[in-house]
């Protein structure tokens, strides 16, 4: 249940490994430096706040977690939910909601629920990122354009109805130095993929800014000088009240980092043809986002972006993630205080880079161009994630996606009635075998379960005048649920006082015949009456009809 990869990898490790750990890590480091803080002031809290994120949560998730070159951190997938939290709860708020996340998780990872991350429906999937990214890129419009304004509203429409009503307040400072870091950051990679382009922008515009004395807002100026120390640790305060008030985010947080973490290590899985071990890195996620709330950090998770960057950088063992959180320390401890002139314009250019990049424009478009029922999910999740909520989009696309698979489910069962003596047909054209007098056979294809069992039902309504056996064939039945159960104990009771005998043919299907078993059907209908063969079916029906 919980071994971290840590262990495994440690007992072959050598200096040639850790040299190339040493160096992704490094690179790694600096890459999250802006992405920390970026992420962090675009959830509404302050910038050290990602810092301490970065480095707590990064390390725990590399020490404890079970991929051997995920990075975790702040991301921007986390960005709507936090700064939701923040608006309604405060920071007090989110700190507790992180606390109870990280809980969440880690009884996620006891509970082994870590493979099941995995059936969520793509298109889901898909919806709710692509509808972050455009909350993201919207968010960032008071910033790149530098308006001058309060804070921006939490829900899409009412940030566009205020960037309407600013528009007047366009500073062109801030929109050349926007421009110059997306130019900067797209183009920056034809020249070397060594360095960051986003550390280039900031280190290119934040000396525009400073040495031209260009107007334009910076992290100092709106957020103060960035603390070199760590906050002291701190167990929030919980009551009952406050846990139920905050029930909903704190899970919404949890499954939201469960699929990002797990997501990350399959994608880091094929890049180096690793194995990842899902509970356990539900249970270092969990301890990450509470050690992450105890020094009052932000919700943590896997970084998809950080973590290939660490992997094409040489990283192959999780001390890689750990020298990047070691890294980002060294970097807030000794050149922290430099940060506060990065303008922020900068890092609205950044996170539109980064909006872009979680779009997945390409497979949304694929999946909208797919099946109704996929398009459906999408677009429900997509258009609930940036006009409503990402919890309610997020329940409503699951619940949405369960409904249309079971639809999918019920058109595949069918109920077929193959044979009826009293109609003149004396032999099954499938098999060849001679039917007697006196037997109706029908035949069962699919699940049997709540969503199908009305057929089922449906179809014995017609019988007006039953036979003197009935053969109900289940050679294509994978599946059978309680529904599909009493639906045929209510048959079997129906044609039982009309005098007719039920065979139920080829039942050779375990979970089919254990369910049968343990609702006592094999004990009313007849163990004998249970066949595992057509053949045996029709011999069982001749034994009847001669009796």
């Amino acid at each position: 249940m919980f071994r971290p990869k840590i262990i495994d990898t440690l007992k072959n490790y050598n200096k040639d490994l850790f040299a190339k750990d040493l160096i992704a890590g490094i690179i790694v480091g600096i890459v999250a430096l802006p992405l920390a803080i970026a992420f962090a002031i675009a959830s509404g809290v302050s910038p050290e706040k990602g810092l301490f994120t970065a480095i707590i949560a990064g390390f725990t998730i590399a020490a404890l977690g079970g991929s051997r070159v995920q990075i975790g951190g702040p991301t921007g997938a986390f960005i709507v939910i936090v700064y939701g939290i923040v608006q309604q709860f405060g920071v007090n708020g989110l700190i507790i909601a992180t606390f109870m996340a990280g809980i969440i998780l880690i009884l996620m990872g006891i509970a082994k629920v870590g493979s099941a991350i995995q059936y969520i429906p793509y298109p889901l999937i898909v919806g709710f990122t692509t509808g972050i990214a455009v909350i993201i890129f919207s968010s960032q419009m008071k910033d790149l354009f530098g308006l001058r304004m309060g804070a921006v509203p939490a829900d899409f429409t009412g940030k566009w109805v205020a960037y309407s009503h600013n528009l007047s307040s366009i500073n062109p400072s801030a929109i050349i130095i926007g421009v110059t870091t997306l130019i900067i950051v797209f183009l920056w990679p034809k020249v070397t993929h060594k360095i960051p382009g986003s550390l280039v922008a900031i280190l290119v515009t934040t000396a525009a800014v400073y040495f031209l004395k260009l107007p334009v807002e910076t992290i100092g100026s709106r957020f103060g000088a960035i603390p070199s120390t760590f906050p002291h640790p701190a167990l929030p305060q919980l009551s009952i009240s406050v846990v139920r008030g905050l029930m909903r985010p704190a899970i919404t947080i949890a499954l939201l980092g469960s699929i990002e973490s797990l997501l990350c290590a399959v994608v880091a899985d094929g890049m180096i043809g690793g194995n990842h071990r899902s509970n356990t890195e539900l249970i270092a996620q969990g301890i990450a986002n509470i050690s992450s709330a105890i020094f009052g950090g932000i919700p943590a998770t896997g970084a998809i972006a950080r973590t290939a960057t660490n992997i094409k950088n040489g990283g192959r063992t999780p001390v890689a993630g750990m020298i990047h959180a070691i890294t980002l320390l060294l970097i807030m401890l000794f050149v922290g205080k430099w940060a506060a002139l990065i303008p922020m314009a900068t890092l609205g250019g950044i996170l539109i880079i980064v909006a872009y990049n979680m779009s997945e424009w390409e497979n949304f478009l694929s999946v909208l161009k797919g099946t109704r029922s996929d398009a459906a999910v999408l677009l429900a999740t997509f258009l609930l994630t940036v006009f409503i909520d990402l919890t309610v989009a997020i329940e409503f696309g699951i619940v949405l996606a369960a409904f249309l698979f079971i639809q999918k489910m019920m058109k595949s069962s069918s109920v077929e009635h193959v044979i009826n003596t009293d109609e003149g047909k004396t032999e099954d054209l499938i098999t060849g075998n001679a039917v007697p007098a006196g037997v109706d056979i029908y035949e069962i294809n699919g699940p049997l379960f709540f969503g199908a069992a009305y057929k089922f039902k449906e179809a014995m309504k017609v019988i007006e005048n039953p036979a003197k056996v009935l053969i109900i064939r289940m050679r294509h039945v994978p599946i059978i649920d309680a529904t599909g159960v009493q639906t045929i104990k209510e048959v079997h009771k129906e044609i039982r006082n009309k005098g007719t005998k039920l065979i139920l043919s080829e039942v050779t299907n375990e979970q089919v015949l254990n369910e049968l078993t343990k609702a006592r059907l094999v004990f009313q209908v007849g163990k004998a009456n249970i066949t595992d063969t057509f053949e045996k079916a029709i011999k069982r029906s001749k034994d009847i009809l001669e009796s």
